[in-house]
């Protein structure tokens, strides 16, 4: 493999210490979402999938042939969803220089080649999604950056939205005369690039104050406490319950009881902005919602309609008066079910500024859920 450069060097250095700023930040990256990546003429160097932002070394990134990926436009592929997937992911993994075989790129690594610029930024910020996740994010969109962004709805993640990006990228220049350095992805989060990484930084910023004039992440998330003894009985109830559906002798749960959380948790109505997917991390990290049960008795009901629902056992329970139980095999599963189930309960009151919460649709989270990517993420997560 050929040595980099000292300027190649420099770079991938600034590349590292940008991932770790923003992977660093659970209000812009939880668990292996996000990704990153600094591009010259000829090799894109991109975030590894199952790499962690914040903690991501040189190693971890892939280095891509620019050439092989620009002729993947040339391309046909299946118009069968999964033999697509699987041709395209060929092609990336073809698309790779000589050494990097051990590393599978990131899946938005297209997307990423796509944008003239040389760093690139993808993230999921609980701000940003309190927009992209709101039933009037778009014409707030409109109102606030349509003349330096476009607005991507809500496409398949991987080469669709790759090719989605494309066009819209060619239609801003064509009318603007320029290419666009922040691209808006409806319930998925935001694309930032720029020459420097202060490029990046100063758009992130001026991004975020615009946001946080219009919304703020008002939720109460301060512990409150709960009735002890009621918590005991919840939990020798939920517990052989969750060993039992996650296949499991030992269960690590994790306790959520904000003032904000224990409102959500009162009633069948105050739960509703919970009641389904903002974002994949979500769907991948926490399943694609919580339940909620009145009672422990409602527990074996509420856990066998989920997983004949989704083919998989709830990761999150809200009980009134206890708050949200975050379920896991390890801590650090049952964490990740804790930190994306609070980014949840965020958008879902700071949407409110944007016209109310907007789920994912029914086609894109079973897309999500049967994506061989995915599945590969959350097996590289230790879920």
């Amino acid at each position: 493999m050929t040595p980099m450069n000292t300027k190649e060097s420099d770079a991938i250095d600034a590349l590292v210490a940008l991932s770790n700023r923003y992977g660093s930040q659970t209000d812009y990256v939880i668990a292996g979402g996000g990704n990153t990546s600094w591009k010259n003429e000829h090799t894109l160097w991109v975030k590894g999938s199952g790499q962690a932002l914040g903690t991501i070394r040189a190693e971890g990134f892939a280095k891509m042939d620019r050439r092989a990926l620009a002729a993947l436009w040339t391309k046909t592929f299946s118009s069968h969803t999964d033999e697509r997937e699987k041709q395209v992911l060929e092609c990336l993994m073809a698309a790779r220089l000589p050494g990097e075989e051990a590393k599978r790129p990131s899946v938005e690594t297209l997307l990423h080649d796509l944008l003239p610029f040389a760093y690139v930024v993808h993230t999921h910020p609980t701000l940003v999604n309190a927009l992209t996740c709101g039933r009037d994010g778009k014409a707030a969109f409109d109102r606030l950056f349509a003349t330096e962004a476009v607005w991507i709805p809500l496409v398949d993640p991987g080469y669709v939205l790759s090719k989605v990006v494309k066009d819209a990228l060619e239609e801003f220049q064509s009318l603007r005369g320029r290419v666009p350095q922040v691209i808006f992805l409806q319930n998925h989060g935001i694309v930032v690039a720029g020459d420097t990484p202060e490029a990046v930084n100063a758009t992130y910023g001026r991004i975020t104050a615009s946001l946080a004039s219009e919304a703020n992440l008002r939720a109460d998330l301060d512990p409150q406490g709960v009735g002890a003894a009621a918590e005991a009985v919840f939990l020798q109830a939920l517990v052989p319950l969750a060993q039992a559906a996650l296949g499991a002798n030992l269960i690590f749960s994790v306790r959520a009881s904000g003032q904000t959380i224990l409102d959500l948790a009162a009633t069948d109505k105050a739960f509703a902005p919970l009641t389904s997917a903002f974002t994949p991390d979500h769907i991948v990290y926490m399943g694609v919602s919580p339940v909620r049960v009145d009672h422990p008795a409602g527990l074996e009901r509420a856990f066998g309609d989920y997983a004949a629902q989704y083919g998989k056992p709830p990761r999150v329970v809200l009980a009134p008066g206890l708050g949200a139980f975050c379920l896991g095999t390890s801590a650090k599963t049952a964490g990740q079910a804790h930190l994306l189930f609070l980014d949840a309960v965020k958008i879902a009151v700071a949407s409110e500024a944007f016209g109310g919460p907007l789920f994912m649709t029914k086609a894109a989270i079973d897309f999500i859920r049967n994506w061989e990517v995915e599945a590969f993420r959350s097996q590289v997560s230790g879920k």
